[in-house]
């Protein structure tokens, strides 16, 4: 079989048995650990104030004497010492990239440095995914995003590189432009956020352009939302772009993709095992979760040097099943269902949890929806409202009794029986977007 044939970017370590696997990742976490230590003021602090060494990392189930990481704590070591704090394993004139990842409640983003040999490592997780999904160096690849200091799908386009895939940038240009030039070179493979992946098929639409017609695309590629692994949103990306859609995760702390749905689909992404250690906790109490088990990430990277990510919390909610579920042979467990939410997006209203995504997987079940919004209010300072206001695509017009009522008991169905209050809204009047989407307004007052 020729390197173009396997279905694996790396067909050794994708498919190591079990226990293999583990004694890899047991080697790669204590030359972790002790690099940390050797070499990262913070984590030399994070260790000794946890009362840990790293000659006590003799079983995989000592990484449980490690101390989490936080996203706190990131942001207060930079905020201490500006710009990068002393976390850094190496000088800052060693780097090669810069990122950010958003702030929060007005603070500093995390800023992240990597050197060449992080870059490398990067854009090789990509090629994992890439690969796995079925992209191979005849493709063309387009990246729909925007060039700047959010990483995006940076790392992915040095992965095409990598591979020999004619990659087309798009940085500057409007949505209508990036749609012809999608026609235009005959793009087969198409990266977006799933929001934006629609938005592109919509405004195809309506520019009189039939992308399954007109288009080559083969390959959709979407990341940065849970809506990725939701069935109703990739059957309607796959309807409107005539190609397969597939799902990816990753972030700015980590660098790259941590997990890939492979050309199988078995019902949500492989996580790249051989390069990461993924833990599911319980959020509140640490406690490790079992398959079929919902909790929180909590992330190990063996590949990122420059800053160390060691048992990093992430607050992605997950689920964890055994790769058996997939008849790939990759070995590397799944998340079913990909990232299910964030734990700190969870929404009590009236008594019941109420998660964004699980808002999403109902409302994309009606194609008559173009796009939507969730505003979570308090009526007279006493009971929690949630409303969900639905803009339709211009010829569904009369179709809103109809699915004002059935929306809103498929969503009081998915949710215990709370009332929404679903309201239409007028075309164009709800926001659009081109990385991540943020549909969810909660008006209540902040205490």
């Amino acid at each position: 079989m020729t390197v173009s044939e396997s279905p694996y970017w790396n067909p050794k370590t994708e498919t190591l048995p079990k226990d293999q696997l583990r004694a890899l990742q047991l080697t790669k976490l204590q030359s972790l650990v002790e690099y940390a230590w050797n070499r990262s003021p913070f984590h030399r602090r994070l260790y000794e104030k946890a009362g840990v060494t790293p000659d006590q990392i003799k079983t995989l189930d000592d990484i449980h004497r490690l101390p989490f990481m936080t996203r706190e704590d990131w942001m207060a070591c930079q905020a201490e010492q500006p710009l990068f704090g002393d976390m850094t394993t190496r000088p800052e004139e060693d780097a090669i990239r810069y990122h950010l990842t958003s702030g929060t409640s007005g603070r500093q983003p995390l800023r992240v440095l990597d050197g060449r040999k992080d870059w490398s490592w990067i854009a090789d997780m990509w090629c994992y995914g890439f690969w796995g999904f079925g992209i191979r160096p005849s493709d063309k690849v387009f990246f729909a995003f925007s060039y700047g200091s959010f990483i995006g799908f940076w790392g992915a386009h040095y992965c095409c590189e990598k591979m020999g895939t004619l990659t087309l940038a798009s940085g500057n240009m409007t949505t209508e432009q990036r749609v012809k030039q999608i026609v235009e070179m005959g793009v087969t493979v198409v990266c977006a956020t799933p929001t934006y992946a629609l938005r592109m098929g919509q405004a195809a639409e309506k520019m009189g352009i039939d992308l399954k017609k007109d288009g080559k695309v083969r390959r959709v590629v979407v990341s940065g939302e849970p809506a990725g692994s939701i069935p109703a949103v990739k059957q309607m990306i796959e309807e409107m772009w005539g190609g397969k859609c597939g799902d990816t995760a990753g972030m700015t702390e980590i660098g790259t993709i941590m997990i890939f749905e492979c050309d199988h689909q078995p019902g949500g992404p492989h996580i790249i095992e051989d390069h990461f250690i993924e833990e599911v906790l319980d959020p509140d109490t640490a406690k490790p979760m079992n398959y079929g088990q919902r909790g929180e990430r909590v992330v190990t990277s063996f590949g990122r040097g420059f800053i160390p990510l060691i048992r990093y919390k992430t607050k992605d909610l997950v689920c964890k099943a055994p790769h058996t579920l997939c008849r790939c042979g990759r070995t590397g467990d799944i998340y079913e269902g990909g990232i299910l939410g964030r734990v700190d997006d969870m929404k009590l209203i009236r008594g019941t949890n109420v998660y964004p995504r699980a808002v999403e997987a109902v409302v994309r079940e009606h194609s008559e929806v173009e796009e939507f919004q969730i505003i979570i209010s308090r009526r007279d300072d006493v009971q929690d409202e949630i409303t969900v206001k639905v803009e339709l695509k211009p010829e569904e017009k009369d179709v809103w009794p109809r699915l004002q009522a059935k929306l809103g008991k498929d969503l009081a169905d998915a949710h215990e029986g709370l009332r929404f209050n679903v309201e239409l809204a007028a075309q164009g009047e709800l926001p659009r977007f081109e990385l991540k989407a943020k549909r969810l307004q909660d008006l209540r007052p902040q205490y």
